[in-house]
C-alpha cells in the first residue's frame, strides 16, 4: 500500500530510520536503527499521526478492528505524542472524533490527581494502544494492567515497525505480547517491507540498502528474527 512506502521514506528523511552499525538494548549489533525520538517538528508529528491513522483505518476496513473505539492509549513516554497525533489525524483526515489518553510514570498527588492524562477511561470503554517500536515490551507490561484494572476492553496494539526480532524465546517480542495478553497486534510495516522498498532505491541522492547492506540485514534477520 502506498502509505507504507511513503512511511519508509518519511522515516529516512526525518532521520528516524538509519543504517550502519548500532548496539541494541538487547546487546545485538544491528545494521539498522529506528529512533522515533528523532521526530522533532510539528509537521513531522502531523505526518506521523497520519500514517498511524491510515493503518488504523486499514484494519477497520478489513474488519480486523471495530469502528467503535473509545480512545487511543499512548504508553509513556514515546506513545504519548503518537496517541495525540493519531487522534488529530483520525479527526481531520477521516472524520472520526477520537479520545486520547496516556499513563503517567508517577501518580499525580496534587490537583485532580490520577495516573492518566487526557480522557479518563471508564469501565466498558474500548481502547487501542499505539506505540513506536516494540523491543522487550516493557511499556506494554506496565500499561496493560493499568487498563485492565479500569475494566476496559483492549482492542489491539498498533506499532510503527515490526522488527520481527525474537523476544526471550523462539517467538518475536510482539508475538509474545500477543499470546501473553491475547491482544491483536498490527504494524504499519515490517523490516522486510523496508528492505524490499529501499533495496537499490535512491533516496535524497543516496542508495541506503545496496547489496552489502541488504546482506547484512538478511544475516541479522536469519540470526535474530522470526520470518
Amino acid at each position: 500500500m502506498d502509505y507504507k512506502k511513503d512511511f519508509i521514506e518519511f522515516m529516512v528523511h526525518a532521520g528516524v530510520l538509519t543504517f550502519g552499525e548500532f548496539m541494541t538494548k538487547s546487546g545485538r549489533k544491528s545494521p539498522y536503527f529506528i529512533n522515533t525520538g528523532n521526530y522533532q517538528t510539528g509537521s513531522q508529528l502531523a505526518r506521523l499521526g497520519s500514517f498511524y491513522a491510515d493503518c488504523i483505518m486499514d484494519q477497520i476496513e478489513q474488519g480486523k478492528l471495530k469502528n467503535e473505539i473509545t480512545a487511543l492509549f499512548g504508553p509513556a513516554y514515546k506513545g504519548i505524542p503518537i496517541s495525540v497525533a493519531a487522534a488529530i489525524a483520525l479527526s481531520e483526515k477521516h472524520g472520526i472524533e477520537m479520545n486520547y489518553c496516556a499513563n503517567r510514570k508517577e501518580t499525580k498527588d496534587h490537583g485532580e490527581g490520577g495516573t492518566l492524562l487526557g480522557y479518563q477511561l471508564q469501565p466498558g470503554d474500548s481502547v487501542l494502544i499505539v506505540e513506536d517500536v516494540i523491543t522487550a515490551g516493557t511499556a506494554m507490561r506496565e500499561c496493560v494492567p493499568i487498563l485492565r484494572d479500569r475494566g476496559v476492553s483492549i482492542e489491539g496494539l498498533v506499532v510503527s515497525v515490526d522488527r520481527m526480532e525474537r523476544g526471550s524465546g523462539s517467538k518475536t517480542a510482539i508475538e509474545e505480547l500477543r499470546e501473553e495478553y491475547e491482544i491483536p497486534t498490527y504494524s504499519i510495516l515490517t523490516v522486510i517491507d523496508i528492505i524490499n522498498h529501499l533495496y537499490q532505491r535512491e533516496i535524497a541522492g543516496k542508495v541506503l540498502i545496496n547489496d552489502e547492506m541488504k546482506q547484512k540485514m538478511e544475516d541479522y534477520l536469519e540470526t535474530y528474527c522470526v520470518k
